[in-house]
């Protein structure tokens, strides 16, 4: 696995590439790995409370991940404290992975915070469950899940 640096520029690179709002993307391995080199790296889980309940969760110690969520259940709605709690949940300097189920809202998440002033967000690729699989399954084709990486179940 790449270090640190190298980490951090190939995310850079993909968010150059993809013209991204925020400083960039990371697989779920780069993100697990920064976690692991990183003091300042923080996961910011913004899938809702249910589905963190009923699906699970990253397996991380406390102070290395948060949860904030993007939107509510039910309904659906954007949280509207989602600022906020991330600013009870991070300092503007953290490097911010934030996660969703497949990519999507953490999107959402980092390019939000990244226009409230934090320096360093990145979306972590495929999310927590990845893609459906033909049978519309989730954790089987990409994603934290899929490739074994702490977690812990419903």
């Amino acid at each position: 696995m790449p270090n640190k640096d190298e980490i951090i520029e190939k995310a850079r690179q993909r968010g150059q590439e993809g013209h991204l709002p925020y400083a960039g993307a990371v697989t779920p391995q780069e993100a697990f790995a920064l976690l692991q080199s990183d003091p300042r790296a923080r996961l910011v889980d913004v899938r809702t409370a249910a589905e963190r309940d009923w699906v699970g969760r990253v397996a991380l110690p406390e102070t290395q991940h948060q949860f904030v969520q993007w939107n509510l259940y039910p309904g659906g709605v954007h949280n509207p404290d989602f600022v906020s709690q991330l600013a009870q949940a991070a300092d503007k300097e953290d490097t911010l992975l934030f996660l969703c189920r497949s990519g999507v809202r953490s999107r959402h998440a980092a390019k939000l915070a990244t226009e409230q002033g934090y320096k360093h967000c990145y979306d972590i690729l495929e999310g927590f469950e990845g893609d459906k699989d033909a049978a519309g399954h989730r954790k089987t084709v990409s994603g934290w899940c899929k490739h074994g990486l702490p977690w812990i179940g419903a």
